[in-house]
């Protein structure tokens, strides 16, 4: 006599998963290690003030001279190169998982920006780019004049 087995569908799933997982795994890591030297970008946060905006991008190990700042067309650019450190040979390390390389960041400028007046300052391995914004476009408190219905 012949028993009754249950079909479950998803039982060979877990296992081809983690075959397919190991295939890409092999494939791919030789390429990410080649990729950490060719190019990055930065972690940015922007925000904004009622007289500025401000953006800090984090460039750990970046040399200032090795930054660049520009403002054109309403469009801030960021762009720099953090070095391979030259002191170690590239065979004696074990594990690279830092990126180095050239890289760029672009972020498009509201028309509220005074572009002459535009700081960036470098401490600490963080850029803070600080974009004031013209006095025609901050805010103004109007005050409201009443009469008595006359």
């Amino acid at each position: 006599m012949s028993s009754i087995t249950r079909w479950d569908t998803y039982s060979g799933l877990s296992g081809l998963q983690e075959q397919v997982n190991r295939l890409f795994e092999s494939s791919f890591s030789r390429r990410a290690d080649q990729s950490a030297l060719t190019s990055w970008a930065p972690a940015v946060d922007i925000f904004e003030t009622e007289n500025e905006l401000v953006v800090k991008a984090d460039l750990p190990e970046v040399d200032e001279k090795d930054i660049d700042v520009r403002v054109e067309n309403n469009m801030l650019t960021v762009r720099g190169e953090r070095k391979f450190e030259e002191k170690t040979e590239k065979e004696n390390y074990l594990r690279v998982e830092r990126t180095y390389g050239t890289f760029s960041r672009s972020f498009s400028l509201p028309n509220t920006v005074n572009h002459e007046a535009i700081q960036a300052d470098y401490k600490n391995g963080v850029l803070t780019v600080t974009l004031p914004k013209r006095a025609e476009s901050k805010p103004k408190q109007v005050k409201v004049n009443a009469t008595n219905g006359q």
